[in-house]
């Protein structure tokens, strides 16, 4: 569900300039307390709803998660490494002050601390947007009222915090979400457009654990979140009985989505059953259902690895999301800014101090 919700809102927020096209940079960042063998702090960076950067510290290093990202250079790797460091301590330090107003410092529960942040530019008319928010154990906290560089408290604790906030803080992520964050939009389309423009069709498999298990219709390897999965009976679009997974990351910047089948083996030996992927990249994929196209475990095919992984990318972004019910809410009160202008080249890091 938290899943959804976070597409949700990058789905909203794209439609907020609905005019040429529109171009978006996001941070989540989420620092935790009570959960064992997981980072105390997960950073994601995504370019036009694409993972393009990824920072634990665990691994205490940023990762480049799209291989056009690696024309920025050495120094773009070192210094984003830098700014997370600092970054990780100033988060966590939050985290404990928060925790000091709720009175949450002496229970050994579990605790987060989330950033969203982000900002948009329409390439045609060079309208910005942009917004910062934070929230704790999953509910709004406090967001940025950019148009008035004010700080908004969504609850009493953090009246405090935002009295420590309003002022030279504001004015910064006035400054970089205005500026600087735009002018980062602006300088990963000049290097990834060739990347952000390809089209490569995916491929696609029949998967299943077991003769009595549900058909999974797997697609990978393609390039844009935007690929549609669906099952047909003898030639009729099929809704009952079909579940249609999100669309997930791969570890290479590429994407992964599945549909399952769940009807009887019975059922599936007297009608005919079509899987269809509808791509960008060509026409639909039409693989029809049949004994011989399916990967099975039986046959000595890694169809647990591949299941598997699809659990693992998705407990990675929920990992990163884990209590991002704030950004439905962050609807209300969110406006559109002023055309920018050409701002420094900081990292994509915020502070938060």
């Amino acid at each position: 569900m938290i899943l959804l919700i976070l597409i949700f809102h990058l789905l909203i927020f794209k439609s907020e300039l609905a005019s040429g096209v529109i171009h978006s940079w996001t941070g989540l960042y989420t620092a935790t307390t009570g959960i064992k063998d997981l980072p105390e702090f997960i950073g994601v960076n995504l370019f036009d709803d694409e993972v393009t950067g990824y920072f634990d510290s665990k691994n205490n290093q940023f990762e480049i998660r799209q291989d056009w990202v690696k024309e920025l250079g050495e120094e773009y790797v070192e210094d984003q490494t830098k700014s997370f460091r600092d970054f990780t301590w100033k988060f966590k330090e939050n985290l404990k002050m928060i925790m000091i107003e709720f009175n949450h410092t002496g229970d050994q529960g579990v605790h987060t601390l989330q950033q969203m942040y982000g900002c948009q530019w329409d390439d045609e008319y060079g309208a910005t947007d942009g917004y910062s928010q934070f929230g704790y154990n999953g509910e709004d906290f406090i967001k940025l009222d950019l148009k008035n560089t004010d700080w908004v408290a969504e609850t009493s604790q953090a009246k405090i915090i935002k009295q420590k906030w309003n002022g030279g803080e504001a004015y910064y992520w006035k400054n970089y979400l205005e500026r600087d964050c735009v002018e980062w939009i602006k300088k990963y389309m000049m290097y990834g457009k060739i990347s952000l423009e390809r089209k490569v069709p995916p491929q696609v498999s029949l998967l299943q654990t077991d003769p009595s298990s549900p058909v999974v219709c797997h697609a990978t390897g393609f390039y844009t979140d935007k690929v549609m999965i669906s099952w047909q009976k003898d030639g009729q679009d099929l809704y009952e009985d079909v579940d249609v997974g999100e669309t997930l990351p791969n570890h290479d910047g590429t994407f992964q989505k599945r549909a399952e089948l769940k009807v009887p083996p019975d059922e599936r030996k007297k009608n005919k059953f079509t899987c269809v992927v509808e791509h960008k990249s060509g026409d639909p994929i039409h693989m029809i259902l049949t004994k011989e196209k399916i990967r099975t475990n039986s046959a000595g095919n890694n169809v647990l690895f591949i299941i598997a992984g699809l659990v693992v990318a998705a407990l990675v972004l929920i990992t990163v999301v884990v209590g991002v019910v704030m950004v439905v809410k962050r609807r209300s009160g969110y406006k559109k800014t002023s055309q920018s202008d050409a701002g420094s080249n900081n990292s994509g890091a915020a502070l938060v101090t």
